[in-house]
């Protein structure tokens, strides 16, 4: 698995362009990966909507929590879906906008500095082992194309947005991606 670092892309995903990411700051590339959790409905899994919403696509009559969501512009950089698929939406080296209002190690604005990955649940049922497989191949794909990211340099959204996230959720085992990643590594 490898970033293409003129385009930005990772070779092993499904690229579906989302219109809401930016250029980031001149001089800033990503140092910090930020792990977030989301189902479309809420609690459901599969299905077009993640992709709508990142895409500004989402119907409000689908479903009654859509009309709530309909007019936000968010994307992620990368998905992973519970089947281990990958999607990105934005090219690494510019700004997905996953973070909203955020602060790690006292500098806001992490949308500015970091990746973000999206895996598919819900913050209380277990994440699928594949998608720990998944992402933990992905984050060395990352390291060797942003060597600003160093190892302890992981987050999940509710690390640098307390009280108002909760994502990726206490589901997810943060031990069992660290063994994962320390298995790739020997």
């Amino acid at each position: 698995m490898r970033v293409d670092l003129t385009t930005g892309l990772l070779d092993a995903a499904r690229f579906q362009p989302s219109p809401n990411c930016d250029d980031r700051p001149a001089g800033l590339t990503p140092d910090l990966i930020i792990i977030h959790g989301i189902s479309l409905p809420p609690g459901e899994f599969g299905g077009p909507w993640i992709d709508a919403l990142f895409t500004n696509a989402i119907d409000p009559t689908a479903h009654p929590y859509f009309q709530t969501i309909a007019g936000l512009r968010v994307s992620a950089h990368l998905l992973i879906r519970r089947d281990g698929a990958l999607v990105q939406y934005a090219p690494f080296h510019r700004r997905a906008w996953h973070a909203g209002e955020s602060v790690y190690q006292g500098r806001c604005r992490c949308n500015d500095f970091s990746i973000g990955i999206e895996l598919e649940g819900v913050d209380h049922l277990p994440y699928d082992d594949c998608q720990y497989v998944r992402l933990a191949a992905v984050i060395p794909a990352l390291r060797r194309a942003y060597p600003a990211i160093l190892p302890e340099r992981l987050a999940g959204h509710a690390d640098i947005a307390p009280g108002r996230k909760t994502d990726p959720g206490p589901a997810f085992d943060w031990a069992k991606l660290r063994r994962l990643l320390e298995d790739r590594a020997l």
